[in-house]
């Protein structure tokens, strides 16, 4: 009862943290999309550049968010900015892998029979490939918008906003009155969010994809 009263009160606040905190995952989100369709495109009929490619990308992820945000801090000063780099760098691995997978479990004899047809390598991508391996791309760009809301709480440690400012301040009052409700309410804000982006992913995906592959 004392949280929801809690939650009463900090509503405004929240809501405000919350869209900060929409932002900083959503661009992310979208540069890190872009640029692994291209690197999947690339690198899918590459043996060497499609390894080289997920060991790149998979080294990102081995990197502690925190160092990660604070190294480009003499580049780009602090705020959402270095957070915003680092979780692009996040991003990259589920797209990307899930691009290549997407594009090389394509059948074959699909393929084929569209080159039969006359379509040049640049239209049987555009027209064939990519529709047909859409729907594991776009469930890897889920997958990497769930681990960016959970990194961007680390964002508030260089400044750039969003949820992660109410768990921190609530684990900095521990043994105060209000330590548990501030730090509940920036966790509970981070679940919505992921719930809204996972929904709001899932829309897209049901919208984008072709009857036939969805059955």
């Amino acid at each position: 009862m004392e949280f929801l009263n809690y939650l009463g009160n900090r509503w405004p606040n929240l809501v405000e943290q919350g869209i900060e905190h929409a932002y900083l995952v959503a661009v992310p989100v979208i540069v890190g999309t872009v640029i692994s369709l291209l690197l999947g495109i690339v690198s899918y009929h590459s043996n060497w550049f499609r390894s080289v490619t997920i060991s790149v990308t998979s080294t990102f992820l081995t990197i502690p968010s925190f160092a990660l945000f604070v190294l480009f801090i003499p580049f780009v000063g602090i705020g959402a900015t270095p957070a915003m780099i680092g979780l692009t760098m996040y991003c990259l691995l589920p797209i990307t892998r899930n691009t290549i997978a997407g594009l090389r479990g394509v059948d074959q004899a699909v393929v084929e029979s569209a080159k039969g047809m006359g379509l040049n390598a640049r239209q049987r991508l555009l027209r064939i490939e990519l529709p047909l391996a859409w729907p594991v791309i776009i469930t890897g760009i889920r997958v990497a918008t769930q681990i960016t809301v959970g990194i961007a709480a680390i964002g508030v440690f260089v400044n750039a906003g969003g949820l992660g400012e109410d768990i921190m301040g609530g684990l900095s009052r521990l043994g105060s009155a209000q330590a548990v409700n501030i730090t509940l309410g920036g966790t509970v804000g981070i679940v919505v969010i992921a719930l809204i982006f996972d929904a709001f992913l899932f829309l897209i995906q049901k919208l984008t994809t072709s009857r036939g592959l969805r059955d």
